[in-house]
């Protein structure tokens, strides 16, 4: 499929849900779609990464549900609030809130949504977008506007309700994949770069800046997300590549076992799209078929004697009985200004049943436009990791961390720095938003945004 394309549309997005026809920092509680570490068919699990490829200021917590595990649906959620009063989602009706209001195609965020004004515009029309992907999934619809209400951060593990107005799609026709049981969800939240994202709206109200983190608990599901700048734990940071659309850096290098793999050194260099994409909504890692093949070739040198065998037409897996984390290799990734990222074995390996376990390194058979293999780091290497984004200064950072523990983020209004705590989200408690970081990050609803 087209994977700059879909990855377009999720870092652009918008909010955009289901439909029927501050001062402070911010919390999202956010937990994965499934708990525990298996079940969920290993072909579903790649083809998810596919579609994903195709799709004074205030501290903001979101209460976090799921997990990232391959053998799971590999997502996670949250919950936001809607509409005045508060409308309960599976679907978003606008008529039955006196906040909401259609955004026209003559406005302003109109014309950013899709980067030009629309032609065809006349006074009063509704600002409307229909996205096709890859896979054949399809959603239509239009652009509203309504009130979220967010949980700012007032004290150690404390909130209280914060409105923001926030424009997002209304998906009233969804075809394809975004209908199925699998991927339907009452909406998707992405904290991508462009100015429509949900994070930006926020910063250009004044409510927040623009920095985010998340730790994702790839034991336990759930975990932290917030917006505001961390200042406990401290963590080292990498410049994000300037005028990209993703959330990539530049990587210089791998290390597997101790030793640094033998790799040319223009293979990272990927033209207009040079660097790695760091990107949570995608599962697994994707490599270009030079480095996954010396990866596993040396991640299996303590191993000479165990045979692999393919899974579902496409997983490379083995028997073994011992404890992987000894077994194994740690492989570390280099990026510029010395910022290290080790992926430990019970990340990049992952057991469909017992004893047999299967490698998360994918071969990508992904190109940039001009022909070159491309980099995607996704979730079974941020697993267990503080990862902060932090827009204001293009810069993003990660450190090791106990994601069921909490962290410390600063208050701009007051200086004062406030613990964040980790939640975990069960699937029944509520109707439940996607969360993708990555482009990746928060945002709601069907998908949306921008066609060349």
């Amino acid at each position: 499929m087209d994977f700059g394309g879909r990855i377009l549309v999720l870092l652009l997005l918008i909010e955009v849900i289901m439909c029927l026809v501050v001062n402070g920092n911010v919390v999202f509680e956010v937990q994965h779609k499934y708990g525990g570490r298996r079940g969920k068919g290993l072909k579903e699990l790649r083809a998810h990464d596919s579609r994903r490829h195709g799709r004074m200021l205030a501290d903001v917590d979101f209460e976090l549900g799921g997990d990232g595990s391959p053998t799971n649906a590999a997502l996670y959620y949250t919950k936001i609030t809607i509409g005045t009063p508060p409308i309960a989602l599976k679907q978003y009706d606008i008529s039955a809130s006196s906040t909401g209001k259609t955004v026209t195609c003559d406005q302003d965020f109109c014309d950013a949504a899709f980067n030009r004004p629309n032609p065809d515009c006349k006074v009063g029309m509704n600002c409307e977008y229909s996205v096709t992907y890859g896979d054949g999934s399809k959603t239509e619809g239009y652009f509203v506007r309504d009130y979220f209400k967010f949980d700012q951060v007032t004290g150690n593990l404390q909130t209280k309700a914060m409105n923001g107005s926030i424009a997002f799609g209304c998906s009233a026709k969804q075809s394809g994949e975004l209908g199925s049981s699998s991927e339907a969800v009452d909406g998707i939240i992405g904290f991508g770069q462009a100015n429509t994202s949900i994070l930006s709206q926020l910063a250009s109200s004044g409510k927040v800046k623009k920095v985010f983190s998340h730790c994702l608990d790839g034991a336990k599901g759930g975990g932290i997300f917030a917006i505001g700048e961390v200042v406990q734990p401290k963590l080292n940071r990498t410049r994000l590549v300037k005028n990209s659309a993703h959330y990539n850096v530049v990587l210089n290098g791998v290390e597997v076992g101790g030793q640094f793999l033998n790799l040319p050194f223009d293979l990272f260099d990927t033209g207009s799209s040079r660097g790695t994409i760091i990107d949570s909504g995608t599962t697994l890692a994707y490599l270009p078929s030079d480095l996954y093949q010396q990866l596993l070739t040396k991640m299996m040198t303590k191993q000479p004697d165990l045979k692999t065998h393919i899974v579902e037409q496409q997983f490379k897996c083995f028997w073994y009985k011992g404890n992987i984390d000894d077994g194994f290799p740690v492989v570390h990734f280099h990026f510029d200004d010395s910022l290290l990222l080790p992926v430990y074995p019970h990340d990049y390996l992952f057991e469909v049943r017992d004893t047999e376990y299967c490698i998360g390194w994918q071969t990508n058979g992904m190109q940039t436009k001009d022909g070159k293999e491309m980099t995607l780091l996704g979730d079974i290497v941020l697993s267990d990791k503080l990862v902060l984004y932090d827009l204001e200064n293009h810069t993003i950072g990660w450190t090791q961390y106990n994601c069921s523990s909490s962290i410390k983020v600063k208050d701009e209004g007051t200086g004062n720095a406030y613990d964040v705590g980790a939640h975990s989200l069960s699937p029944s408690s509520s109707r439940s938003l996607k969360v993708n970081v990555l482009s990746f990050l928060l945002l709601i609803a069907a998908l949306l945004n921008l066609i060349e």
